[in-house]
């Protein structure tokens, strides 16, 4: 196969991803209103003017490959798992750095780590209470929605924002697993009560990626069932010292966007079919670990960006091991 031709199959896998995206964009706007797609006109414009900038300096036409759909892809996957809502200013830098440091940085295609997650976590780092201020699951005007981005006094809905359900849980010391699920607000029927339906949007999504062939099962199960398996382990009933059931897990958060979305980008990932199985399992766990003893409620980005370190050491793990000859 060419250069042109693998860099033809590149860009058409990309838009089968940003297709995908459509199911959990549209249950998340439905949830949050206009918020999410300001996010995203926002993000999409901010990678746009990235990608030609980085391709004007280096004098190369913007669509090859230092200016492909992959910008826009990364871009996309940062403005879903920002908050709605959150400051233009925040959208912006974490889409400019997320392309600048996590991508052009190594050259725009050699990347060692996940840049919407690099971009998501330095945000986090810098700016953690915008990051963490999530609206509940209601709708605004778009005259509404636009003030709030753009930081014009406005007024808010009641009750506007709430800890989400992972926060709850973390800081939860006295009220047992029903008596969170009944009168929490930020509770549903199994998991989050807006982070279920979205799950399942983005499982669907990931779903027809695989169907498509965009990428190999390996990392999005070995995520799933190593998070599974370990809440499954750890999970010790409805008490008020209980961390979730793993179906509470694989529905909350932003695991299924992580598991179809994230862990199967190509470039900061593992190549080798064992590896990138490795890999999965080892994101899966790390979120268990940072959801239930670390300091942030989810985990996704930092769990990622922990296992793109070891994906060289993965690689050498999964090389199969040459075979002694018998003289």
């Amino acid at each position: 196969m060419s250069a042109l031709e693998t860099f033809d199959h590149q860009q058409q896998a990309m838009k089968r991803v940003l297709l995908a995206t459509g199911p959990g964009v549209l249950v998340l706007f439905w949830f949050y209103g206009w918020g999410v797609l300001i996010n995203l006109i926002l993000a999409g414009a901010c990678a746009w003017i990235v990608e030609a900038s980085i391709c004007r300096l280096r004098r190369r036409q913007l669509g090859l490959p230092s200016g492909d759909l992959s910008g826009l892809v990364s871009a996309t996957l940062l403005a879903l798992a920002l908050p709605p809502y959150c400051p233009w200013w925040l959208c912006l830098a974490a889409v400019a750095s997320a392309l600048l440091l996590g991508k052009h940085l190594y050259g725009g295609n050699r990347n060692p780590f996940n840049p919407a997650m690099l971009g998501y976590a330095l945000m986090l780092v810098l700016f953690p209470q915008p990051m963490t201020h999530w609206p509940a699951p209601h709708g605004m005007e778009l005259l509404a929605s636009l003030q709030q981005v753009l930081g014009i006094q406005g007024d808010a809905p009641d009750a506007w924002s709430q800890a989400t359900a992972l926060d709850t849980l973390r800081i939860n010391k006295s009220l047992t697993m029903d008596e969170l699920f009944a009168n929490n607000p930020a509770f549903g029927h199994i998991a989050g009560k807006s982070s279920e339906w979205v799950n399942l949007a983005f499982l669907a999504g990931g779903v027809f990626l695989l169907q498509q062939r965009v990428f190999s099962w390996h990392a999005p199960v070995g995520m799933l069932a190593s998070l599974f398996v370990i809440s499954l382990l750890c999970w010790n009933g409805s008490g008020s010292d209980s961390h979730g059931a793993p179906l509470f897990h694989l529905l909350t958060g932003a695991t299924m966007l992580g598991a179809f979305f994230i862990v199967t980008e190509p470039v900061s990932g593992a190549k080798n079919p064992r590896a990138r199985l490795l890999f999965g399992i080892g994101v899966g766990l790390l979120i268990y670990l940072i959801r239930t003893w670390g300091s942030y409620a989810d985990g996704v980005a930092f769990a990622v960006l922990m296992m793109n370190l070891a994906v060289p050491a993965l690689e050498r793990l999964a090389e199969p091991k040459p075979q002694a000859v018998d003289g």
